[in-house]
Order: structure tokens, then C-alpha cells, then sequence
């Protein structure tokens, strides 16, 4: 079995990213978070702080951008509705060219 950080990181973030489940990994990671039983238990000092930690950074990390995305969307939709097209945010994709 082909098993990586990196999967697993990407299967959490895109759970968040779909309304239909966000919720119930909010949930699931505040009840790892607050359980003493996960993977490695609480009971040793900073080894056991270590997964908790993790959880969190990467829930507070998605949730802001999550929160961040629909500011920046709702900001497009209220420049757009007002036909100030100046204070519109603009999304730049660089491109080097030689």
C-alpha cells in the first residue's frame, strides 16, 4: 500500500474544502484534539503534543484560507454589483518569459 504524508494531507484539505463535510471534520479534529486516546497519547509529555499540535496548525491553517477565499469573493461580487470595477481584486498569474 502506497502511504505518504502528503495524501493524507491533501485528503483532509479537500474534506474541508467541501461544504458537505466541513463540519464533520471541524468536528472529528476538535474530538482528536480534546481525546486523550489518538496516535500518540497524551500521557508522554511533548510526544504526545506532537499529533495535536499538527491537527491543529492544519485546521487553523485551511479554515483561514477557506474564510480568506470567500472575504476575497465576496469582495469581487460587491465591486462587481457596484460597477466599481477599480477596487476589484485581481488574480495574476505570472508568467516568465524569456
Amino acid at each position: 500500500m502506497n502511504f505518504s504524508i502528503q495524501s493524507i494531507y491533501n485528503w483532509y484539505r479537500d474534506l474541508l474544502r467541501n461544504p458537505k463535510y466541513r463540519w464533520w471534520v471541524v468536528a472529528a479534529s476538535v474530538v482528536y484534539i480534546v481525546s486523550p486516546i489518538d496516535i500518540s497519547p497524551d500521557v508522554f509529555p511533548v510526544v504526545g503534543w506532537i499529533d495535536d499540535g499538527i491537527v491543529i496548525s492544519l485546521l487553523v491553517a485551511e479554515i483561514s484560507q477557506i474564510a480568506k477565499d470567500k472575504l476575497q469573493e465576496n469582495n469581487v461580487r460587491a465591486a462587481k454589483a457596484t460597477g466599481d470595477v477599480q477596487d476589484a481584486p485581481v488574480d495574476v498569474n505570472a508568467v516568465q518569459v524569456d
